[in-house]
C-alpha cells in the first residue's frame, strides 16, 4: 500500500509542478524523492535512519578479518575457521542451509567477544541492527526443566517469525552447557538442507552456539603439544573438531548430549578456543593500554601491575602454571584489589 501511494505521487508530479514556481517545484520534488526513499522497504535512506533488513550481503570480510586479528589474542584456530566459514557462506548467493557454528572453550577465552564482532559487522553502515541479532541465554530464557516442551514451541515460533522478517538473521545461544537436554533439537528442521519450510527460506540465517563443554579436552590437547615442545599453531584443526564433536555428544554437561544436530551433521563447524597463556593475557592488555581499542582483559597503565596480574592469572596446571583457567574473567576485581 505504501509503495502504491508513492507511485501515485510520482505520476501526479508532472501535472502538479506547472502550477508551482521553480523554488517550490524543487522543494516538492525533493520531498517526493525523500518520501519515496522512506516508503521503499530496502532503500538506502530508510536503512540509514531506521533498522532495516537488507537482503544484500553486507559483511565486509576484510574488515572483520582485521577486527578479529587485531582484537582477539591466542585464538588463531578459531579466527581461521570463522573467516573460512563466513567467506563460504557470504559468497554463496543462496546457501543450501544456514551457517551453524559451535564455539567451545574455557570461560574467558573469547567466545562471546568473537560473536559480538560478527554481529557488529554483519549489517550495513557499521550500525548494529539489534532487531536481527537474537541472543538467547540459557539461565535467562530457559531456566525451568519442567517447561522444556513450552520452550521448544516458543523457540520454533521465534526463529520462524524472525527469519520470515529478515532472512539474514543471527541467533546466538550462550551457556549451551546449561541448556536442558533435547531442547536445542527442536530447531533441527530449520538447520537442514531445505529449499524452504512452509514458504520460509532459512539458508541465509546464522546460528552460533557458545559452549564451555569441550574446554577441558581442548586444554588437554594444547598442554600435550606444549609438553612435547610442539607449537600450539601446529595443532591439527580437523582432528580437534572431530574430537570436540565426539566429546560434547557424550558429555552430559553439554546441551548437545545425544543431540540429533550432531547425529545428522547439522553443525557445520566445531570451533576450538584454546586456553590463554600469559603472553596472550598480557597482549590483550597492551593493546588496550596503547589506546588501540576497547578490548582487553582490564585497564591499567602500570606495566609492573600488568605483568603481575597477568602472571597471577596463569594458574593451570598446578605445576607448570601455563594457562589462565578463567581467561579474562575476574581480572577487574584483581586490579581493584591491587590499586
Amino acid at each position: 500500500m505504501q509503495l502504491t501511494n508513492a507511485a501515485v505521487l510520482f505520476f501526479l508530479v508532472p501535472t502538479l509542478t506547472p502550477a508551482l514556481d521553480p523554488l517550490s517545484t524543487s522543494v516538492f520534488m525533493g520531498g517526493a524523492a525523500v518520501a519515496w526513499q522512506l516508503l521503499s522497504p530496502h532503500s538506502w535512506l530508510k536503512c540509514s535512519l531506521l533498522e532495516c533488513c537488507n537482503m544484500k550481503d553486507t559483511l565486509n570480510l576484510s574488515v572483520i578479518k582485521m577486527d578479529l586479528e587485531r582484537k582477539v589474542f591466542g585464538q588463531h584456530l578459531a579466527i581461521q575457521i570463522v573467516l573460512r566459514a563466513l567467506s563460504a557462506n557470504m559468497h554463496s548467493k543462496r546457501p543450501r542451509k544456514p551457517l551453524v557454528m559451535s564455539f567451545h572453550g574455557w570461560t574467558g577465552t573469547g567466545k562471546s567477544f568473537v560473536s559480538t564482532i560478527i554481529a557488529k559487522n554483519l549489517y550495513q553502515l557499521n550500525i548494529p541492527r539489534r532487531r536481527f541479532v537474537h541472543h538467547f541465554s540459557t539461565a535467562l530464557h530457559f531456566p525451568h526443566l519442567s517447561h522444556v516442551h513450552l520452550y521448544k514451541e516458543q523457540l520454533q515460533n521465534w526463529i520462524k517469525g524472525n527469519v520470515s522478517a529478515c532472512p539474514r538473521s543471527l541467533f546466538i545461544f550462550s551457556e549451551m552447557d546449561q541448556m536442558p537436554h533435547g531442547l536445542i533439537d527442536s530447531i533441527m528442521p530449520f538447520l537442514g538442507y531445505h529449499e524452504e519450510i512452509d514458504g520460509v527460506y532459512y539458508g541465509k540465517a546464522i546460528f552460533l552456539f557458545l559452549n564451555n563443554a569441550g574446554g577441558d579436552k581442548i586444554t588437554e590437547i594444547a598442554l600435550d603439544y606444549w609438553r612435547r615442545l610442539k607449537r600450539r599453531e601446529d595443532i591439527p584443526v580437523k582432528k580437534l573438531q572431530s574430537l570436540l564433536s565426539e566429546e560434547i555428544f557424550r558429555n552430559r554437561n553439554s546441551g548437545f548430549f545425544h543431540s540429533q544436530l550432531i547425529q545428522k551433521n547439522l553443525i557445520d563447524y566445531f570451533i576450538p578456543f584454546l586456553p590463554l597463556e600469559y603472553k596472550h593475557v598480557k597482549e590483550s592488555q597492551d593493546y588496550r593500554s596503547q589506546g588501540k581499542g576497547p578490548w582487553g582483559c582490564w585497564w591499567a597503565e602500570d606495566e609492573d601491575l600488568i605483568a603481575e596480574i597477568a602472571l597471577a592469572m596463569t594458574d593451570y596446571p598446578n605445576e607448570e602454571r601455563l594457562y589462565s583457567s578463567k581467561g579474562c574473567k575476574t581480572v577487574a576485581s584483581r586490579v581493584t584489589l591491587s590499586i
